[in-house]
């Protein structure tokens, strides 16, 4: 081979290596076994609901059918009846890229495949009955639609996950807006944290909060 056609291959290789991470983050999403959440993990959520900033996580489960993919395909958010009144968290997503048990808080980065960015729907009637009876929240949270989640961007593609602006509109009007510097509990924290009491799998996504208030819509609406 010559040289100059061995450069050409070679430019061309790297040239599709943006593309192949791309491809091969948003595969991870197709062997997800399980949604993490973590609650009230931003300090202006916190403020917002009036709590004291946690010391330590809380996490709630979510099942991979109330995923709602990104794509020209999707459907709308389904409300299922006679539920009204939703409620709805954007939030930064980690995407683990291979199974994760009792990681350490200095390696837990390793094990990110990427990050995606994420809804967190709830319904305010399921959710507030629960919460007063002393019940979890499951019913609130686990609807099939209740998790919209984008394309997976690769984690090279985020040098600090620690720099972004998250926000979020309902029919053109500003419902959210904050910075994920505001988290309580950083990425390799909950990594960690999370896989000392349950295994993370290849592809299971870690919501890591709600950035700031966020308010309530009644009805159906297409996001």
């Amino acid at each position: 081979v010559s040289p100059k056609l061995r450069k050409k291959n070679q430019s061309s290789t790297v040239a599709t290596l943006p593309a192949m991470a791309a491809a091969a983050a948003q595969r991870l999403l197709a062997s997800s076994t399980k949604i993490v959440g973590a609650g009230r993990n931003y300090i202006s959520h916190a403020k917002d609901l009036g709590n004291p900033v946690l010391k330590e996580p809380v996490l709630f489960l979510k099942p991979t059918s109330s995923f709602l993919h990104a794509g020209p395909t999707a459907g709308p958010i389904e409300v299922p009846e006679p539920l009204e009144s939703l409620h709805h968290e954007v939030e930064l997503a980690v995407v683990i890229s291979r199974r994760a048990r009792d990681v350490p808080e200095a390696s837990a980065m390793d094990f990110v495949g990427g990050y995606a960015l994420a809804l967190d729907m709830s319904s305010n009637d399921l959710q507030s009955a629960s919460k007063s009876a002393g019940l979890p929240w499951t019913l609130g949270k686990v609807q099939d639609t209740f998790t919209p989640i984008s394309a997976v961007v690769p984690k090279s593609a985020i040098a600090n996950p620690y720099d972004l602006e998250l926000w979020l509109k309902v029919d053109g009007e500003l419902r959210q807006k904050g910075l994920t510097s505001d988290m309580i509990f950083k990425i390799p924290f909950l990594i960690s944290y999370i896989s000392s009491i349950m295994t993370l799998m290849e592809g299971d996504v870690i919501l890591t909060g709600n950035v700031s208030f966020s308010c309530c819509y009644t009805a159906v609406l297409d996001f």
